[in-house]
């Protein structure tokens, strides 16, 4: 039974260069390696590390693949979940409403607001639980907001997009069976009024 160990991103630049893929702040860096030095004090060896490959992921697990000595898995399932055109309504403005609704919802949302969005949406959250499955062995896997809360959302039977608010580097951990997730520990959560999925 495969213990994972599911790494919130550290925190966002508020000016970044690449605004659809963003790198960490200062702050950001700062968690990383934090989290780095937490996982690496708390596990009793090496383990394989996934990331999103999204930067900001990808900048958060550098730090542990450095003291590892270990290159990372960059698996395209666990990346933050497509959002429709900007134009239809802007990223932060829908991912904010994935606050207040469950999973019906928000693919209804996504799927009025571009056509075919909806099926986009589905197949991205199946991704998601596939990968996560698909994993053999015990692993450290660097993701998002909303994948943490699709993960969570299945362990614990909640339709919520978010079932909980994870912070930056927070850490929740699952153990997964061939065919299914269980919530071992709840990572370490954001106040609800700071939250923002996307940052």
């Amino acid at each position: 039974m495969p213990t994972l160990y599911v790494v919130r991103h550290g925190h966002v630049h508020p000016s970044p260069t690449d605004p659809e893929d963003p790198e960490l702040s200062t702050q950001g860096h700062s968690q990383a390696a934090s989290v780095a030095e937490e996982l690496h004090a708390r596990l009793p060896g090496k383990l394989p590390i996934m990331t999103s490959p999204m930067r900001r992921c990808r900048e958060t697990a550098a730090p542990l693949c450095a003291m590892w000595g270990v290159q990372p898995i960059v698996e395209p399932r666990v990346a933050e979940v497509p959002g429709p055109p900007a134009d239809r309504l802007p990223r932060a403005e829908w991912i904010r409403r994935s606050l207040l609704v469950d999973w019906t919802e928000f693919i209804e949302l996504g799927g009025s607001l571009s056509k075919g969005h909806d099926s986009i949406m589905t197949h991205w959250r199946a991704g998601v639980l596939e990968a996560i499955l698909a994993c053999p062995h015990d692993a450290v896997i660097f993701s998002h907001f909303v994948p943490v809360n699709v993960l969570t959302g299945r362990a614990t039977g909640s339709d919520r997009v978010a079932c909980f608010l994870p912070d930056h580097t927070s850490i929740t951990v699952f153990e997964t069976t061939d065919s299914d997730i269980r919530l071992v520990e709840k990572g370490r959560e954001k106040q609800r009024s700071t939250a923002h999925p996307g940052k």
